[in-house]
């Protein structure tokens, strides 16, 4: 596979539009991990009122109890502390549920922040990348099986600038069908140079 071209300023900007995306992508993620730490903040409250209530409920139960075992004293005597238990179990319990109501809204809340900019930025960035490392595998792949120079001459008749290709010979076309040596060679590195790939007689 051929991730990158084989001439420099355009292998640059490739590698820079990667690191790019990448540090796009870490920047987000920075900023969704703050987002949720900030939301979550917003639990403190009903942390503090699950913990004062569960503590209240746990104290109240045992006063209910001790009140229950003295012998000289009716049960009846107990119930207040037992409905005051109840109470302050039903507000450890609103503490808890505020709790989780913060933690589903800054986790929803930083999958979002994350999601949508890096999607924008994925959609903007891959599909132009994995076109052309398609077309330069596939080049390249073809290159060094020996494809003859007269097939990547016919692809840049096909796919290069018409004025790129006026540029190699007035009338191209008519060179090609000809076998034109020069023609066919500057119109397949015209072609290879477009796909990313350098032509063999290049390499060194």
């Amino acid at each position: 596979m051929k991730l990158y071209a084989d001439t420099p300023v355009r292998r640059l900007r490739q590698v820079l539009g990667d690191l790019l995306l990448v540090a796009w992508v870490v920047a987000w993620v920075w900023v969704g991990v703050t987002v949720h730490d900030v939301v979550l903040g917003l639990a403190v409250p009903g942390e503090q009122l699950d913990e004062a209530g569960t503590s209240l409920a746990g104290w109240l139960t045992e006063a209910s109890t001790g009140v229950d075992d003295l012998p000289v004293v009716d049960d009846a005597v107990a119930a207040p502390f037992l409905g005051a238990s109840s109470a302050a179990g039903q507000v450890a319990a609103a503490g808890r549920a505020q709790v989780e109501a913060v933690e589903t809204m800054a986790l929803w809340l930083a999958v979002a922040v994350v999601l949508v900019p890096v999607l924008l930025a994925l959609v903007v960035h891959l599909p132009p990348r994995l076109r052309f490392v398609r077309r330069a595998t596939a080049t390249a792949r073809a290159l060094r099986h020996g494809t003859d120079p007269s097939l990547f001459a016919l692809r840049a008749l096909a796919h290069q600038p018409l004025r790129a290709i006026r540029r190699v010979s007035p009338d191209p076309v008519a060179a090609w069908r000809a076998g034109d040596p020069d023609v066919v060679e500057a119109l397949a590195a015209l072609e290879l140079e477009g796909s990313g790939v350098r032509p063999r007689r290049q390499r060194s």
